[in-house]
């Protein structure tokens, strides 16, 4: 067996033993396997074992990688978890099925207008500052309850909230605080967790985790 299918199957039984102990979970999150950067022949072992959800940083590079894919395994889902710019919004929504980084009104605009004229409805996530870190794009904690109704106003297809917590920092009361504001929202989805920090963020009722390195090893 291939090891980035070795590993992929054994952070499955880690997910399942984890989603298990937690009372308050409805469903089993789901794996995204993060394959920014990676060429198409180390990801294809776990595209061949079945698995479906997959992270790419770049529109550009998505393109490239995956546009083919696609089109010949229907199953496939693609989840932008970078940086959406205004300008990469149309190739965006005609590839991901999945957009982890929804972050500003302007974003918001943009995503609005070219979905009419697309006639598309991605699946949103709103990327939340829970750190509030200069340098982190996103929306403050304080203000997500209002962009959300803006999005809303919007018709957006906003499905839950996704965070970035500062580094080397413990992460767990960042992701305790997600799921508070994610409730309140009522929304069901919860993009939160990586690599280092996954179980914890299933703890916290995360629903997607984005997880890399732990499957297909360190970038280079």
């Amino acid at each position: 067996m291939h090891i980035t299918v070795e590993n992929l199957l054994k952070i499955k039984e880690k997910v399942k033993a984890k989603f298990d102990l937690n009372k308050n979970s409805i469903k089993l999150p789901e794996i995204i396997a993060v394959s920014k950067t990676f060429k198409i022949n180390h990801i294809l072992p776990v595209i061949d074992q079945g698995h479906i959800h997959y992270g790419e940083n770049k529109v550009q590079e998505a393109a490239e990688k995956w546009t083919n894919l696609k089109k010949e395994n229907k199953n496939i889902k693609l989840h932008l978890i970078g940086r959406l710019q205004t300008n990469k919004v149309k190739l965006a929504l005609s590839l991901f099925d999945y957009i982890h980084s929804l972050d500003s009104k302007k974003l918001a605009d943009k995503i609005f207008n070219i979905q009419q004229q697309l006639n598309l409805k991605t699946k949103l996530f709103i990327q939340v500052n829970i750190g509030n870190e200069d340098q982190k794009s996103g929306i403050s904690k304080n203000d997500v309850h209002d962009f959300y109704n803006y999005c809303k106003s919007l018709k957006l297809d906003v499905i839950g909230l996704m965070c970035i917590p500062p580094f080397n920092e413990d992460t767990k009361k960042y992701f305790e605080e997600m799921d508070v504001l994610n409730e309140k929202l009522n929304l069901d989805e919860l993009s939160m967790g990586m690599s280092s920090d996954y179980l914890e963020a299933i703890e916290n009722n995360a629903t997607f985790v984005r997880i890399g390195s732990s499957i297909f090893g360190q970038r280079s």
